[in-house]
């Protein structure tokens, strides 16, 4: 029995594990830490972080990130899990399940988990894949006949009027079961990720907690869908209708067959459509009211396999465990390793247009079936290694899988929408940011210690930009991945290049671009078959250069035409700032997250290694060689010179 086993067999009574709290502040911390053989005993979780890999001191930074965010009242409170070589890393819970903040959450809370429902759903698909009893590159027509019928719509807008028109035409091919698990079938949601008139439709569809999967899939078939199947990858109701696709082709109904194939096997005690009652207790508050489809709290009739579930942070951790062990999980097989690869490997056409900014090129990702997986380091919002998978829910809950790394982490959390960007991001870049260095402790500091002459230590002030990662683990979007453009994040669209949104402050914004205005022209040149990376580098151009934009806005008033000028688009999340202090030099981390040794607020005092070379006086003693150009000027700064060295350049 593994250590992940038995600590999910455990958790599922508080009584069989002997905790230790920690109370921080106003909310609850638990840590709790692997110790082989057993989790019989609760042990220093920094000792056995550092044997897996980890520095204990910024690995604590985790749970104080998100207290602070507690104690701001940005957030209820959390569970963050993280499991390396297969053993427990990381556990803490912090803060309240209420808002109220008079229920400590605990690591067993049980969350409504929403679109981390989607990869369990894919793997149910899977099962059925290797059985025979399921072909996913066969019509979703052949299991489900009332979908055979389904049109493709083209909505076009009145330049004068700004009001759509909606025609239809027959599918080039008919979707696929492999089209529902990547997100190309043409279906797509309701206007929540994306509002467009064929969007708007989708509205009178049957997705109702008193309806079934049946009756849901029923009412889709007079709805058009938005894309030809193939060519548009779009987030979309797709899951739920290969829900439906699961309950044909198992004979069983949804809920029965994830419990008896994948929740049983694994040992999820607590996830399901539904707390029980005697489990009410631990369910974490919604941060609004919570549609009456996803009301949690009692049985209902729609099993949502796109956003239904509900779970906790160790049951989602052995599901993930299993994953990244090639389909296993203490010698009970889910799957073989052949369809987990199949499942977490880019499965998009070249060429395909994304709608949406939830992946894409421009966020370094693309698509497997059932998963986000990373593809390009240098142009991803967040750390970890090529090939690790990943997805979310709508409240915040969030998940990744890192096969180079050997990596599992969840993130619960529950909070509006809007807010959920800064803790994805914070979770990446304090989990590896926190991983240790090979060699990191290597160093011998010099005796007598070497003086470095004022002159020197005062070249050596100023603001060093890292990037947008912590980790030094990849090379994603290093100081040169800063960029000059408009300033806006941008989607496909067949009408030409839609605003998602400008940036703030930037020169969209400032031109008055407005979110969800069309691009028809970029300096001249019609945008309608552009791909996104073409649209990216149009817009993108030297410091001060002009680019003429011709613009369709939804609500009439003509064609507008634009010119933008060009300007640096910088994004300050990972910066140094070194001050002389008394004759010393000092560093502080002044970004968005620490880095290393250095955090917000805690300057640390650096020795002299040589003329250019410094180490942190405490902590991990990270190492810093700064860098002049061939006139003496200081350019920049290396973290750690070596294999893993993190490089900044000055600013100013």
């Amino acid at each position: 029995m593994s250590d992940l086993l038995r600590f999910s067999a455990s958790l599922v009574t508080l009584r069989l594990v002997t905790l230790r709290l920690v109370i921080v502040s106003c909310g609850v911390v638990l840590a709790l830490c692997v110790s082989a053989p057993s989790f019989a005993d609760a042990l220093n979780i920094g000792g056995d972080a550092e044997s897996l890999g980890f520095s204990p001191t910024r690995l604590a930074r985790i749970g104080s990130w998100y207290q602070a965010r507690v104690d701001a009242g940005d957030l209820p409170g959390a569970v963050v899990a993280i499991a390396k070589n297969g053993k427990l890393a990381y556990l803490q819970a912090v803060g309240f399940q209420n808002r109220a903040k008079t229920v400590a959450m605990k690591p067993d809370s049980i969350f409504w988990i929403a679109s981390m429902t989607k990869p369990v759903t894919s793997v149910a698909a899977m099962i059925l894949a290797e059985e025979g009893k399921l072909d996913i590159d066969a019509a979703v027509a052949r299991y489900l006949p009332e979908l055979k019928d389904m049109q493709v719509g083209i909505a076009s807008i009145d330049p004068a009027t700004g009001k759509p028109s909606i025609t239809v035409e027959p599918p080039k091919r008919l979707m696929t079961v492999r089209d529902l698990l990547r997100h190309t079938s043409g279906l797509v949601y309701p206007p929540q990720f994306a509002d467009a008139p064929i969007n708007r439709l989708y509205e009178k569809a049957m997705f109702q907690r008193d309806r079934t999967l049946a009756d849901f899939v029923a009412s889709l078939a007079n709805l058009p869908l938005a894309h030809q199947p193939g060519e548009v990858w779009e987030y979309s109701w797709g899951v739920d209708v290969l829900a439906r696709v699961v309950e044909i082709a198992s004979g069983e109904p949804f809920d029965r067959f994830l419990e008896k194939r994948i929740f049983v096997p694994l040992q999820m005690a607590d996830t399901g459509f539904y707390v029980r009652e005697s489990r009410l207790d631990r369910l974490v508050e919604a941060p609004t009211g919570r549609n009456p489809q996803f009301d949690v709290t009692r049985p209902r009739a729609l099993l949502s396999g796109g956003g239904g579930l509900v779970s906790t942070a160790p049951d989602y951790l052995r599901f993930c465990q299993m994953l990244l062990n090639g389909g296993e999980l203490d010698g009970v097989r889910i799957l073989t390793p052949k369809t987990v690869r199949e499942m977490t490997t880019d499965s998009l056409p070249a060429g395909i247009r994304f709608v949406g900014n939830l992946t894409g090129p421009n966020t370094g990702s693309s698509w497997g079936l059932g998963f986000a997986v990373r593809t390009d380091a240098r142009s991803s919002d967040v750390p970890g290694s090529v090939g690790s998978y990943t997805w979310n829910g709508v409240w915040g809950t969030y998940f990744w899988v890192d096969p180079a790394e050997k990596i599992v982490a969840v993130q619960l959390i529950q909070v509006v929408p809007d807010s959920i960007g800064r803790y994805l991001s914070a979770m990446r870049n304090l989990t590896y940011g926190s991983l240790q260095i090979p060699g990191e402790f290597s160093f011998i500091a010099p005796v007598p210690p070497v003086v470095v002459t004022a002159d020197s230590l005062a070249d050596y002030a100023g603001t060093y930009d890292f990037g947008r990662s912590a980790s030094s683990r990849d090379r994603m979007a290093s100081a040169a991945a800063n960029f000059a453009g408009i300033g806006a994040d941008v989607e496909m669209t067949e009408s030409g290049i839609r605003i998602i949104a400008p940036r703030e402050n930037s020169p969209a914004g400032n031109a008055g671009i407005r979110a969800r205005d069309i691009i028809t022209d970029i300096d001249g040149a019609p945008t309608k078959d552009f791909k996104i990376n073409q649209a990216i580098g149009r817009l993108r151009g030297a410091v001060g250069s002009q680019v003429r934009l011709n613009i369709s806005r939804e609500g009439g008033g003509g064609p507008l035409e634009i010119t933008v000028t060009r300007a640096p688009i910088y994004i300050a999340a990972v910066e140094l700032q070194i001050r002389v202090d008394a004759g010393r030099l000092m560093a502080e981390a002044t970004g968005r997250w620490p880095i290393l040794d250095f955090e917000k607020g805690k300057p640390v005092a650096l020795s002299a290694m040589s003329d250019n070379l410094f180490y942190a006086s405490s902590g991990d003693h990270t190492r810093i060689a700064f860098v002049r150009d061939s006139k003496g000027k200081v350019t920049g700064a290396i973290l750690n010179p070596g294999t893993w060295q993190q490089e900044g350049a000055k600013l100013g």
